[in-house]
């Protein structure tokens, strides 16, 4: 038999003959962020920080992890105020607190959806959907990206209880749901919603509260879950929904019941996040101007994905034609990375740009300038 590091490094060797091997990075210059999910650059306002260290300090949490479970040690006062102030910004009857959206969508993918179900998801849905998803006893049926006829077309096929999994925004192509058609026909076929706002939250709807609500159709989606990881420039992740969903995944969610409380903290932080939020609306139409620019900038360019969110995808087909394109952008100053299959389908590889409210104009025309230079004088593999 071969040894077991030998066997782990005959995978690494094939993978990186496919030219699809990952690595940890860290850039020794200081680049322009186009890359990070820091949309509204909570995560590096330092007015945030010291209202965050201020609020720890007069909470006076006394200590410095939560020490254990929700269920055994780990539950407190401070968690339970903070999932119910976060219910009322996300207009819903209940809200329960997780480390990460990943394991927030894993705890409710895995336990809601029973034996007999039926769980359709959209093919782009975050890997997290589908992980939960492989945990479940119920039936799993992808559909095509945002397309409802397609959709539909399985529904009439379907057994048991509809579940039907989408993102606000999606994270590879930055396009959004279109959620006002899918209410309707998820309420033909009496499905409930489960709904990733993980890169809505913050960026839309009054104090952050994320797609949905900015469409008035939070009372519509069955379960909702919400990261602060992204534009709240914080960690951690919540579920919302009736209270009889929160209990449920309690009793029966097992990401919940097996894993270690958020520390005081980062309770303290998320909390302290969507205050600042709240007095601090105007980054969301900072957001929106510098996004508007991109895309105005981009508009006649051929290889951008179409998108109107602060998610942007610039095609450049084939895994080292991307990399070497994202490589001559670094090596300009841009901190940009490419997105290879099998994040993306084949020919589908991209530059993923992500926009902030801290890019300058002059930033984002530099950025654009080089792009176009790209497309006219590609890079010779």
């Amino acid at each position: 038999m071969i040894p077991f590091d030998d066997s782990l490094l005959l995978k690494l060797n094939d993978r990186k003959s496919n030219g699809l091997s990952r690595a940890l990075t860290t850039s020794p210059l200081p680049e322009i962020d186009f890359t990070s999910n820091d949309y509204l650059g909570l995560a590096r306002s330092e007015e945030l920080f010291n209202t965050i260290e201020e609020n720890v300090r007069l909470n006076h949490p006394r200590s410095n992890g939560s020490t254990g479970s929700r269920l055994l040690s780990g539950n407190s006062p401070l968690i339970e105020e903070a999932e119910e102030n976060l219910a009322n910004i996300f207009k819903g009857e209940s809200a329960l607190m997780f480390n990460s959206g990943y394991a927030a969508n894993l705890a409710v993918l895995s336990s809601v959806p029973q034996r007999g179900d039926t769980i359709f998801c959209d093919e782009y849905s975050h890997a997290s959907i589908k992980d939960g998803m492989r945990l479940s006893f119920a039936k799993r049926i992808s559909f095509r990206h945002n397309d409802l006829n397609d959709l539909e077309g399985k529904l009439r096929r379907s057994t048991g209880r509809i579940y039907i999994a989408v993102e606000s925004i999606y994270s590879m192509d930055g396009d959004v749901c279109p959620l006002e058609e899918l209410v309707f026909l998820a309420g033909k076929y009496d499905g409930t919603i489960i709904l990733d706002e993980a890169h809505s939250t913050g960026v839309l709807g009054a104090n952050g509260a994320g797609l949905a609500v900015s469409l008035g159709l939070e009372h519509k989606i069955g379960i909702r879950v919400y990261t602060f990881g992204k534009a709240m420039g914080v960690h951690g992740a919540c579920v919302v929904g009736p209270k009889s969903l929160c209990q449920y995944i309690v009793n029966f969610a097992r990401p919940f019941i097996y894993t270690t409380a958020p520390a005081p903290h980062t309770v303290i932080s998320i909390t302290s996040s969507f205050a600042y939020l709240a007095q601090h609306q105007h980054l969301q139409q900072e957001l929106r101007s510098n996004v508007d620019e991109f895309i105005r900038l981009m508009n006649d360019y051929p290889g951008r994905t179409p998108s109107s969110s602060a998610i942007q995808g610039v095609i450049f087909a084939g895994t080292q034609n991307v990399r070497m394109a994202a490589n001559n952008l670094r090596a300009k100053g841009f901190d940009v990375r490419p997105i290879v299959y099998p994040t993306v389908p084949t020919g589908q590889e991209r530059i993923r740009i992500c926009l902030h409210t801290f890019n300058t104009t002059r930033q984002i025309n530099d950025l654009v300038y080089e792009l176009k230079l790209l497309h006219t004088n590609p890079i010779k593999v």
